[in-house]
């Protein structure tokens, strides 16, 4: 069997490889985007888009739908029950997407898979990788059917059991959270504001309630052992026990839900000669803030454009280290971040009344709420 060759091969087909692609096939380059699933996923666990995500993806055809879809979320509210101890405001930032966008990853992942279509792209599906060499110039993949793909460069975007990554050799060191998390979008009434995403500290674990399209909720809590398929009773149970109290948030439904348990890695590198991890295959965190496909796609952007700069120009391998880099401390940046802030959301009972005062006094600070629109809404990452 011939092996197949192409400028970039791509591994995973989520928002952070579908990016990459899209990204050098604009370039003028050509991809090949494998996947071992044998179709997409119609569910998932990130609903965020944050302002800056937007402006990377504003050259590459796909933010006028996301943003015509999402619902549009000027502000990021931290509470203990009723009490409001931050609220931090996009509305104020420099920025044609002053707000954060909530959009389900399924609808995400299908706006990034029609603009690679139109771009002449495809997905192969149901496509394993069971092996990478590497020689001077080339990475080889073999799949599962014998099949091989040549390629100048591979981009392992294929999350965090990335098998990229497990054939470059590249450890993924970090720890896993005890607590699982449960996920649930559902139906709701009463109790919580539809332009909010709003954060719940609670000693019994945090919980964030935020809007989805067709008036729905996405519920993400942490939990000691989740349900496999959290009901419309464990749900209600969350809110009761962590969220508001004068006006009780009412679920009605649950549409879908799940449960899985989050770790914070960083892998020791994110380049191994002709491989490049990018997204969840280089970097896990806790959901706290809304980072992590975020970050994903940010990796994507600057990887796709700088792995371009050397296909178009023969630029020096040394921007590819350079992506590497600075993309490896962003991401351990911002794994910092979110584990500070799923410390300070499930403080115990002792320290709550503590915490809660220094963050009200903190939030009246308007320095304080603009270094926190700032982070939050990754626009300190220009």
């Amino acid at each position: 069997m011939q092996a197949l060759t192409t400028d970039v091969l791509i591994v995973g087909a989520g928002p952070v490889g579908l990016t990459a692609a899209i990204v050098l096939i604009q370039h003028g380059h050509e991809v090949t985007v494998v996947d071992r699933q044998a179709e997409g996923t119609n569910t998932s666990r990130a609903a965020v888009v944050h302002p800056h995500t937007l402006e990377l993806l504003e050259p590459y055809g796909v933010v006028a739908d996301l943003v015509a879809r999402g619902v549009h979320t000027p502000t990021f509210a931290i509470r203990d029950r009723d009490d409001l101890l931050i609220a931090v405001p996009f509305s104020q930032l420099p920025t044609r997407y002053p707000y954060t966008l909530m959009i389900s990853q399924a609808d995400t992942e299908a706006f990034l898979l029609n603009r690679l279509e139109e771009l002449g792209g495809k997905v192969v599906r149901a496509a394993s990788v069971i092996g990478i060499q590497q020689t001077e110039d080339q990475a080889i993949a073999t799949f599962a059917d014998g099949q091989q793909i040549r390629a100048r460069y591979l981009i392992g975007a294929d999350g965090m059991h990335s098998t990229v990554r497990e054939h470059a050799g590249i450890a993924f060191n970090g720890g896993t959270y005890g607590e699982s998390f449960a996920l649930a979008d559902v139906r709701l009434f009463g109790g919580v504001p539809a332009d909010e995403v709003i954060l719940y500290f609670s000693p019994a674990g945090l919980v964030v309630v935020a809007p989805l399209p067709d008036g729905m909720y996405r519920i993400v809590a942490t939990v000691d052992e989740a349900p496999q398929y959290p009901d419309v009773a464990f749900v209600q149970s969350l809110l009761d026990e962590r969220g508001p109290v004068a006006e009780p948030a009412v679920v009605e439904e649950v549409v879908w839900g799940s449960r899985f348990r989050v770790h914070h890695r960083v892998a020791d590198a994110f380049r191994d000669h002709r491989i490049l991890l990018a997204g969840d295959a280089a970097h896990v965190h806790s959901p706290a803030g809304g980072q992590g496909m975020n970050l994903g796609i940010e990796d994507a952007v600057v990887l796709g454009e700088h792995v371009a700069q050397v296909l178009d120009a023969g630029a020096d391998n040394a921007v590819l280290d350079e992506y590497a880099a600075t993309r490896r401390h962003t991401a351990r940046r911002v794994v910092w971040m979110t584990s500070r802030l799923t410390e300070l959301a499930t403080a115990s009972a002792r320290r709550r009344p503590l915490r809660n005062r220094v963050m009200r006094l903190a939030g009246k600070l308007p320095a304080v709420r603009r270094a926190l629109a700032w982070q939050l809404s990754g626009l300190n990452r220009r």
